[in-house]
């Protein structure tokens, strides 16, 4: 479990628009550990994890994108049945509401899951960090 900064990007909803942000940071040298894309009709909002955070931030005011950035929490998990319950029940334990959840996994590694949470420090604690 660790705290994360969060990208919040809000672009065009056309195509390339996502790959040339992609591109942006890739030439930045950012990795990007987990991303949500939600859509409307005229545009969308990427989140993301990516780092070196201060590296994204740079290409991100470098290529003009309007964004802003948010604590999040990340917690690793086992990539098996049951593991996002265990978290929602600790978090529910705790009195700590998720905002909204995405995550990454790969074959045979652990999943990232990152939690918009009411209660950052609280959050933490439940999840046992």
């Amino acid at each position: 479990m660790a705290r994360a900064t969060q990208f919040c990007i809000g672009l065009e909803n056309k195509p390339g628009v996502l790959a040339k942000l992609c591109s942006a940071l890739r030439r930045a040298r950012v990795n990007i550990q987990a991303i949500s894309v939600a859509d409307s009709a005229d545009c969308c909002w990427v989140r993301m994890v990516a780092s070196p955070t201060a590296k994204a931030k740079a290409a991100l005011t470098r290529g003009k994108y309007n964004f802003c950035t948010q604590r999040v929490l990340t917690v690793r998990a086992a990539n098996k049945p049951g593991e996002m319950e265990k978290i929602a029940a600790k978090l529910a334990r705790a009195r700590v509401n998720i905002n909204y959840v995405y995550g990454s996994t790969g074959d045979g590694s652990p999943s990232v899951i990152v939690l918009s949470v009411s209660n950052l420090a609280r959050a933490a604690k439940a999840v046992g960090g």
